[in-house]
């Protein structure tokens, strides 16, 4: 590949946590020149490793990786700083003779970037701090029924325990001063990706209880690897909370929550278990925004194959 190619092909590997995206990635780098993009809406902070399975250092030391520990854990990031990102980042890739991989599984990201963005307001800490008060004073049934009134459309469709998309909608519209669903209705403002033809590989399992192992697995190997310490050195700083988006990552949450009610060991199961559990419906949203990409090549991540048959579908589509 070379900058005068009229038209750069990006491949994205995508798929639900736990489905061997890195993996596939590195394996690839193995007979591609390439620069991994990650799409994670966890990596992208510092102090966030163990929880997040950021690559390991001598991965990040053998393959050039963008959008990994770029901002503070007090800070938030959105899917349109991702892709002003991709936009700057492809073109300087393809100048140093390497393929640009987006790899990756925060879905957001990957939609807007192939379909365009709202002009939503970004994230308000202040305010989202206080909505978490309020849940934990009221319940967030009580918030739900606040966003009925403020945005009937968006509350319909929400659960009054989706606490995360209820704390985003009323941000919308406490920010705005309109209802979330109708900033979405005008037509979405195009991303500059003009030349770029973004190939989409879906790393999908032919057998879900299967993934569903490896979740609990994998899980289980970030509290040994030391995810409640790396919690509890985050909550010492002193200048993060839980209604943070970087503290609200599956996995943090969870553990932040048992710390709080003291780190009972009678609590420790639990704990795990809501880990995991949030973690498998994290997995179970990715495989739906997939699924609804028909453009995309599917692939078993449980094949024994899989890297092989990501690396011959990229070398498809680049001839």
């Amino acid at each position: 590949m070379s900058a005068s190619t009229a038209v750069t092909v990006v491949p994205m590997i995508l798929g639900p946590t736990a489905s061997g995206k890195s993996a596939a990635a590195m394996a690839l780098a193995e007979r591609q020149a390439i620069e991994i993009i990650s799409v994670d809406s966890a990596q992208v902070y510092r102090s966030l490793d163990v929880g997040t399975a950021k690559p390991t250092a001598a991965e990040r030391a053998a393959v050039p990786h963008h959008l990994i520990d770029i901002i503070e854990p007090t800070d938030s990031y959105s899917a349109a700083l991702f892709v002003a990102a991709v936009t700057e980042l492809v073109p300087q890739i393809v100048a140093r003779q390497r393929m640009p991989v987006i790899v990756g599984g925060t879905m957001l990201y990957i939609k807007a970037l192939l379909h365009g963005l709202h002009d939503l307001p970004g994230a308000d800490a202040a305010l989202r701090e206080q909505l978490e008060s309020d849940a934990q004073q009221n319940g967030w049934p009580a918030l739900h029924a606040r966003l009925a009134e403020l945005d009937p459309m968006t509350a319909a469709r929400l659960k009054p325990t989706d606490s995360q998309r209820i704390q985003r909608a009323l941000e919308i519209c406490l920010l705005s001063g309109q209802p979330m669903s109708a900033l979405l209705a005008p037509q979405r403002r195009a991303p500059d990706t003009e030349g770029m033809r973004f190939v989409s590989i879906a790393l999908e399992p032919s057998d879900r209880l299967v993934l569903h192992r490896r979740i609990a697995d994998r899980f289980g190997q970030m509290l040994d690897n030391g995810l409640i310490d790396e919690v509890q050195a985050l909550r010492a700083r002193g200048d993060l909370h839980p209604a943070l988006p970087s503290m609200r990552s599956v996995g943090y949450r969870q553990v932040w929550a048992w710390l709080d009610e003291g780190a009972p060991s009678a609590g420790r199961q639990a704990m795990i278990d809501a880990g995991i559990a949030a973690t498998r419906q994290l997995a179970k949203r990715q495989l739906t925004w997939l699924r609804s990409m028909p453009e995309r090549t599917a692939i078993d991540c449980l094949a024994d194959d899989c890297a092989d048959q990501v690396a011959r579908t990229v070398q498809q589509h680049i001839g």
